[in-house]
């Protein structure tokens, strides 16, 4: 290879190992396109994902800044040499691409290129995306001639070699992170409609209570009027306790705050309503964490959300701290409370009723750690570790 065996060999690895630690597709598809970039030490490239309509249902750029991307405008249709490659299932090695009959321009703002590098992903007989680079970086004095029939000029059959290596295990790593993502959708489902069932259980029957218990005030203000108030007090307590449990389903159901928002003021956001709405304090500090994989933040805030719920409803609690950290190449939730506490290896009952089972399962589904420290009358800490931020 162009680069030599093991320079070649070590930067394949390399690439490899950057991909296989993405789940989600949008990572994955960034992934590869900048290994390749770099692999092949190519000023552009680019990885798009056919649709079924003519165009693409993603394409992701590397080389190219923000501002370049917005100014070129909509998504590429599949035409010219990227059709080819999308329908013969060929690779493409050009010394100069504006030169090919099949070119069909780009526009204004579109960066310059001439020397092209493309090639098909294919999943069995599938092509699920095509590859490409533009522009091999020569060093200075280099004055090869870029009229070479055989594309010297720029990439050569090293490099196409090199690339179709990445371009199959590019393959396993896109169609691994969809079934990941189909799982996830599942999965999602599943978690719905389960807070449906508990939303009905549990809502329903307080408001059943609810509207006895106004009946019974209403039946009782003329003769009774000391006992219609003290009804009319429980109908408030009902409502109370209603109404925090619509917020917890409406919490959990709302995800989508962690795109917009990202995780650390998700977090705080739901501390601080969690904070007016119980006797107990509820603190969150967050210390040099940045943005995570998307599938980590939602594991992180589902794991919070269930400490929380176990610390407020079940451990009388006066205070619960929460924290978020960067420790060496990872990141930690820690959950703390001064409540009752409980022994963690007593009953296999305890912990399924703490949600210990489903906290460590959301934990090891994106590489990381659960462990949970507890004794009775010395509080509960949960601590979650994932690797990044």
């Amino acid at each position: 290879m162009s680069q030599g065996p093991r320079s070649g060999l070590y930067a394949v690895s390399t690439a490899l190992l950057a991909m296989s630690r993405h789940l989600e597709v949008r990572d994955v598809l960034k992934t590869i396109v900048a290994s390749a970039r770099e692999l092949l030490d190519a000023q552009y490239a680019a990885l798009g994902v056919p649709d079924d309509h003519g165009g693409f249902a993603q394409f992701v750029v590397d080389g190219v800044s923000d501002a370049q991307w917005k100014a070129i405008g909509p998504l590429p249709r599949q035409h010219g040499i990227l059709a080819a490659m999308l329908h013969e299932a060929r690779p493409e090695r050009l010394a100069d691409v504006r030169k090919d009959p099949r070119f069909e321009g780009w526009p204004t703002a579109h960066p310059d290129m001439s020397d092209f590098l493309g090639l098909p992903i294919r999943d069995g007989d599938e092509v699920i995306g095509a590859l490409f680079l533009a522009n091999k970086n020569r060093t200075k004095g280099d004055k090869k001639d870029c009229s070479a029939p055989d594309g010297g000029c720029g990439f050569t059959e090293d490099d196409q070699e090199l690339l179709t290596i990445l371009a199959q295990h590019a393959a396993i790593a896109l169609t691994n992170a969809r079934l990941y993502e189909r799982s996830r959708e599942l999965t999602i489902a599943e978690e719905r409609s389960r807070l449906a069932h508990e939303l009905h259980d549990a809502v329903s029957q307080k408001l059943f209570s609810l509207r006895l218990t106004a009946q019974a005030a209403a039946a009782l203000v003329d003769r009774d009027p000391a006992r219609a108030k003290g009804e009319l007090h429980q109908v408030a307590m009902l409502a109370a306790e209603a109404t925090e449990e619509l917020r917890a389903a409406v919490i959990e159901l709302r995800p989508a705050a962690l795109d917009e928002d990202g995780l650390v003021a998700t977090l705080r956001t739901q501390i601080q309503v969690l904070d007016r709405a119980h006797s107990a304090r509820v603190t969150f500090a967050s210390h040099g964490v940045r943005a995570l994989p998307a599938a980590q933040e939602e594991a992180v805030l589902r794991v919070a959300q269930e400490a929380l719920h176990n610390a407020l409803r079940h451990s009388g609690a006066g205070r619960v701290d929460v924290t978020l950290e960067k420790r060496g190449p990872g990141s930690v939730l820690r959950v703390s409370d001064d409540g009752s506490g409980f022994e963690p290896t007593a009953t296999r009952a305890a912990g399924r009723h703490l949600g210990l089972v489903s906290m460590r399962d959301r934990s090891s589904g994106v590489g990381g750690t659960l462990s949970v420290e507890s004794a009775p009358g010395k509080g509960t800490t949960i601590e979650m570790e994932v690797p990044g931020g």
